[in-house]
């Protein structure tokens, strides 16, 4: 299981790899990691969201060149979250917000 609070070690990155691969049957090559956090209004609180958004060039899909990948720890279980460079998502922090904006409409948003 990733340390979420540790930057991102190979072994990380490459199942954020298999993540993308599984979910979008891309190829990726490992691109760089940046820290993201974004705050948002929850059920009767402020919560802020943070965590290390690593950045993947992807090849073989029509319309993305980019996918942008993180870990999160949701009931004792480590969960991947892929989310394709396509407009409006154009930067790790759009995919973050993109994300969240999903598990709101959803309701899954913890």
């Amino acid at each position: 299981m990733p340390d979420l609070d540790q930057p991102l070690s190979g072994a990380d990155i490459v199942r954020l790899q298999n993540a993308i691969r599984r979910l979008n049957g891309c190829e990726s090559g490992y691109v760089e990691t940046v820290t993201v956090s974004e705050s948002f209004q929850g059920f009767n609180t402020n919560q802020v969201w943070q965590a290390e958004v690593a950045v993947f060039e992807i090849s073989g899909h029509p319309d993305a060149k980019r996918a942008y990948a993180w870990s999160v720890v949701e009931d004792g279980q480590v969960r991947h979250v892929v989310v394709l460079e396509v407009p409006p998502v154009t930067s790790p922090q759009t995919a973050v917000q993109a994300a969240i904006a999903a598990q709101i409409a959803n309701g899954t948003c913890r």
